[in-house]
């Protein structure tokens, strides 16, 4: 039996650049939500969760209203976080990242991501179709969690707005990254949000 996890990040915030913490979508954030709608028409989803933060809620609605058999549910597993902090091997690159992140902050996101993993990651009984809609640093900890890589990889696996990353969970193997990142449905206006453009 496999269990297929699709992964996608929100659409692009209306303000981001501002640092706004949430917010609605901006226009093309909407356009990036109807691609992605598109793109999964097909897919015949057991169920639909997305992140409670407004710019999740506000693409998982726009792409479950050209799916009209799933209905998301809020899950607080999916909320923005920081899924970890430094580590004696994180490389030198990367600690000015966590200059102002607590360690409360660094605690809730380490446990909100091992409750994610054992919920998502773990075999199920039949096939089914999962659809996370959620942010950045959470699908970047799933994919580091399907390689097993070091606690700290999960900074630099980046997503764009409402890319798509789908794995496979299988019974008796482990899971595999089918895809990351893809962006075949985003013409190249539609790619934001990654630290370096891809126009192809």
């Amino acid at each position: 039996m496999s269990r297929y996890l699709y992964l996608v990040r929100h659409g692009e915030q209306q303000d981001a650049e501002y640092g706004l913490p949430d917010g609605p979508l901006s226009s093309r954030g909407v356009r990036q939500a109807k691609a992605i709608a598109e793109r999964l028409g097909g897919v015949p989803f057991t169920g639909a969760w997305t992140s409670p933060l407004q710019r999740a809620q506000e693409t998982a609605r726009i792409m479950t209203e050209r799916m009209p058999a799933i209905e998301p549910e809020p899950s607080a597993l999916l909320m923005d976080c920081i899924p970890s902090g430094p580590t004696p091997d994180l490389p030198h690159a990367w600690e000015p990242f966590f200059g102002s992140v607590t360690p409360e902050e660094i605690e809730a996101g380490e446990a909100q991501m091992a409750d994610a993993v054992a919920d998502w990651l773990a075999p199920t009984r039949e096939d089914r179709h999962d659809l996370l809609i959620t942010h950045n640093f959470v699908i970047g900890w799933f994919v580091r969690e399907v390689f097993g890589a070091a606690s700290w990889r999960w900074l630099g696996v980046n997503q764009a707005n409402c890319g798509l990353t789908i794995i496979r969970v299988r019974s008796a193997k482990p899971a595999v990254l089918v895809t990351h990142n893809d962006l075949g449905h985003l013409p190249p206006e539609l790619r934001t949000g990654l630290a370096v453009e891809q126009p192809y």
